[in-house]
């Protein structure tokens, strides 16, 4: 390309002269300077150029300066200065987020980085009815209680241009000719003494491509007010996202901007290359940490637990390439505040642990469940103590003390006498306070049971949940792991105990309708049977009966294995019985008048009946009877 405004014929005359070269481009003076960029030429006019910018500030530091000269190197300055935000604009290409996932990073937890949805449930008001619907959820006024979901999975692809040091992957963002280029003006300009200049344009342009990598990555420019004035469903998805992103800005983006800077600037004095980083980064890695920092100080609530724990376990994965990417003494506040967000972080999780202990033992709802089944509390609780262990490796380091039990509730009245012994000196404090949630789950639950009208319906709910807290712990390995299993006898002993406590209440006065006690009148066995006292046991008999399986129809035994059992054992007292006493004195009811007026169900019936009892729902008025 010719040098614009240059005749051929007297570019041979002034070729040795570099003012003449330098004036040539100077676009302040020369419109076509103004549309022609000289790196966009062939190699010969640019080493040209460069060999000019050599020559005048060879002259500079001789003794025998030319009074153009100062001026002219001010010109080369401002064109070469020009020329190196052409050439860095010319390759903006911002991360492509497809191409940057990286298949070596694991997950962070065995069960993936993001295994929580949102966990629904308000513990200030659930005066409302609950019930269940046909998919096992809890539903209060069309909300369901979600149950937690752990797993998350995604797949990933590889970047074919990049090198790799150790979970650092660098891409190549500019062209490595360009950089030639580039190298080329810095060193001249650094030379000339335009650092400041060359800084100046190098982190304007870099830091709107690294901007335009923030955007395709879904990195939100948002006030630390603004994240906290977020709906958590919503911010929910931007943590998982930010995790992501994250990743890819620390190990891909920053460390390939680095390296960039080193290509570039490398030799050119002290600390240039990180001074051009930090010119570049900094603004972009503040708004990056300033979301983590944000939710590490929010209001805690029990639902950000394993977000904040994926939060910290994402950042604490990413501080040993945080300490390289970052390791210069100009780039020690981002190291600090990445330490300090980590710190943050793991108190806001001791602090809702704690705050969700205090939540499970005031959770204030009054109505009792319907049925008797299980309560959403049990539910959302054990549910999340599953979550708990599922991160016990993270909250095992963060959780190192035992619950506060004494200090923490020792005014309250209302206080359970809980005891410990059995399980303090063996249990990590993790599992202490897994335990200790357990026991005010159970406290609270039978202050819940006391809502109940009917005795045996307040036994048969403690059954339901303390069963429903018992297969929880054993279907998770970590869990039961953590729990142990001295006392998880301990809780199978008390939903066993609720279960005898229930047929007690329930069937001890039915099947006091079938003693002996009472019935003779005479020495003689059945000639001294009273008719009458006889006829009004049959009918007691049958309107108790009738009378509980009405009401325990309706009545809720969610687990299968745990409503058979149930059931078996009612037959099993209530079944013999029947036959004795029908069997001893059927004769003398059906040699009076009307004998189906009190001996209305045979043994079947009731063997029938029994089935039907802890469905949930509403039956026949009446006892199907034997056909006649």
């Amino acid at each position: 390309m010719e040098p614009p405004g240059e005749n051929p014929a007297v570019a041979v005359l002034t070729f040795d002269l570099p003012e003449k070269i330098i004036l040539r481009w100077d676009s302040t003076v020369s419109e076509d300077a103004r549309d022609k960029m000289i790196f966009e030429g062939d190699r010969h006019e640019i080493d040209r150029y460069l060999q000019a910018v050599d020559e005048i500030q060879k002259s500079l530091e001789s003794t025998t300066v030319s009074e153009s000269s100062p001026s002219v190197l001010q010109i080369a300055m401002a064109r070469l200065e020009d020329e190196f935000r052409n050439i860095l604009l010319s390759h903006p290409n911002p991360v492509e987020t497809e191409s940057l996932i990286d298949p070596t990073i694991s997950s962070i937890h065995s069960a993936g980085t993001s295994r929580t949805n949102s966990i629904e449930f308000n513990f200030k008001s659930n005066e409302e009815e609950l019930k269940e619907d046909s998919s096992g959820n809890i539903v209060r006024e069309g909300n369901v209680v979600k149950s937690l979901e752990h797993r998350e999975s995604s797949s990933s692809t590889c970047s074919s241009m990049y090198k790799s040091n150790g979970s650092i992957r660098e891409i190549d963002l500019i062209p490595s000719d360009a950089i030639y280029d580039l190298r080329c003006i810095a060193d001249r300009m650094i030379a000339a003494r335009y650092l400041r200049e060359c800084i100046q344009v190098y982190g304007s342009v870099r830091k709107s491509a690294v901007d335009a990598s923030f955007k395709k990555l879904g990195i939100e420019k948002l006030s630390i007010g603004d994240i906290q004035r977020l709906e958590w469903e919503v911010l929910e998805a931007k943590i998982r996202k930010w995790i992501r992103a994250a990743r890819i800005c620390v190990r891909v983006l920053f460390a390939s901007e680095k390296r960039l800077c080193e290509q570039i600037f490398e030799d050119m004095g002290t600390s240039t290359d990180d001074a051009c980083f930090m010119e570049t980064i900094k603004g972009p890695t503040i708004q990056l940490f300033n979301f983590a920092d944000a939710i590490s100080i929010s209001r805690r609530t029990p639902e950000k637990l394993f977000k904040i724990l994926d939060l910290h376990d994402a950042l604490m994965d990413l501080m040993p390439d945080i300490e390289v990417v970052f390791e210069s003494k100009s780039s020690e506040s981002i190291r600090v505040q990445a330490v300090e967000i980590v710190s943050r972080l793991a108190e806001a999780a001791r602090g809702i642990l704690s705050e969700f202990e205090n939540a499970v033992l005031r959770e204030p709802s009054r109505v009792p469940v319907p049925g008797g089944t299980i309560h959403p509390l049990t539910r959302y609780v054990m549910n999340y103590i599953s979550l708990i262990a599922d991160y016990k490796q993270t909250l095992m380091e963060l959780i190192v003390s035992k619950p506060s039990i004494g200090s923490r509730y020792s005014n309250d009245p209302n206080m359970p006498d809980m005891d410990f012994s059995e399980v303090e000196d063996q249990a990590l404090p993790l599992a202490l306070h897994l335990i200790w949630i357990i026991m005010i789950l159970q406290f609270n639950l039978e202050g819940k049971s006391k809502h109940y009208k009917d005795a045996s319906l307040a036994h048969l709910f403690v059954m339901n949940n303390v069963h429903y807290i018992v297969q929880k712990i054993k279907g998770s390995v970590e869990l039961r792991e953590m729990i142990g299993d001295n006392y998880l006898k301990r809780l199978t002993g008390k939903f066993r105990q609720s279960a005898t406590n229930y047929q007690r209440s329930t069937w001890v006065r039915v099947l006091y309708c079938l003693r002996d006690e009472g019935l003779h009148t005479s020495g003689g066995f059945s000639s001294g049977v009273s008719k009458s006292t006889l006829r009004e046991r049959f009918k007691s008999f049958n309107a108790m009966f009738e009378e509980v399986f009405r009401t325990q129809a309706t009545w809720l035994v969610p687990d299968t294995q745990l409503r058979e059992e149930l059931r078996i054992s009612i037959m099993e007292k209530l079944i013999p019985a029947y036959r004795s006493f029908l069997g001893r004195f059927r004769s003398h009811i059906e040699s009076g008048r009307h004998p189906e007026n009190y001996i209305k169900y045979s043994v079947e019936d009731l063997e029938n009946a029994v089935l039907d009892f802890f469905e949930g729902h509403p039956v026949a008025q009446h006892l199907r009877r034997r056909s006649e």
